[in-house]
């Protein structure tokens, strides 16, 4: 394995170990640290442990029923105990841009559903400033040439005018979310204010929802290459 996958591998398994206690109801994030973190959950399964889980992406129900773990819908579950899901960047203070898998939607979803969600990611992913990363914002179809210049106007109010924003797999062939959207890459740089930018979006009609998850982590896990973890205190 690569150190990068050490990292992930070492994160899934200690998030499993420190969080996950019996009788929970889990929201299992997607991604491929969150695909460690579900083996091994699985493992923890088949030893005797009790819990059940609500998938983030039809990806993720798959991998869990594969390993053992009871998938169950949200509307069944009520509220979780827990969410643990990964994020393509996160600074030091909580703040996320997810998305690069295309399930950020159901993400929030789930995230929003948790008493709790405790990110899990590589130490690659950890930044000072959210931006570096396309913001993924996901748009019903119809009419989205449209909603994209509704997107490119709010960015130039809040100072990035011009910024590449693209349908994420091209026009003849786009990609499709698992609930039928398609996905505009906002390829910012950097963002200044991501609170704010993270309410306007979607206030855009034809924006289903976006990329920055501002406030929902409660922790995050970090995985090192030499397959150690640490944790991040939340800063501001």
């Amino acid at each position: 394995m690569t150190p990068q996958d050490i990292a992930k591998r070492a994160v899934g398994m200690a998030a499993v170990e420190r969080l996950v206690a019996p009788g929970m109801k889990l929201g299992l994030g997607s991604g491929s640290t969150s695909e460690w973190m579900v083996r091994a959950l699985g493992e923890r399964v088949r030893a005797g442990l009790d819990v059940v889980g609500v998938a983030t992406s039809t990806g993720t129900a798959t991998l869990a029923r594969e390993v053992g773990v009871r998938v169950i819908e949200l509307d069944e579950a009520g509220e979780l105990d827990l969410t643990l899901d990964g994020a393509d960047e996160i600074d030091h203070r909580l703040r996320m841009i997810k998305g690069g898998g295309a399930c950020l939607l159901r993400e929030k979803i789930v995230a929003a559903a948790s008493r709790r969600m405790v990110a899990i990611v590589d130490e690659s992913k950890v930044v000072t400033t959210l931006g570096a990363f396309p913001l993924p914002v996901e748009v019903v179809r119809f009419g989205w040439r449209s909603t994209r210049k509704h997107v490119l106007e709010l960015l130039a109010r809040h100072g990035m005018k011009g910024r590449e924003v693209s349908l994420r797999g091209g026009e003849d062939d786009p990609l499709l979310t698992d609930s039928g959207h398609v996905l505009l890459d906002c390829r910012l740089g950097a963002i200044a204010d991501p609170e704010a930018l993270e309410r306007e979006l979607n206030r855009i009609p034809g924006v289903v929802e976006n990329g920055l998850f501002c406030s929902f982590a409660n922790a995050v896990l970090v995985g090192r290459p030499d397959g150690t973890t640490r944790e991040i205190a939340p800063t501001g």
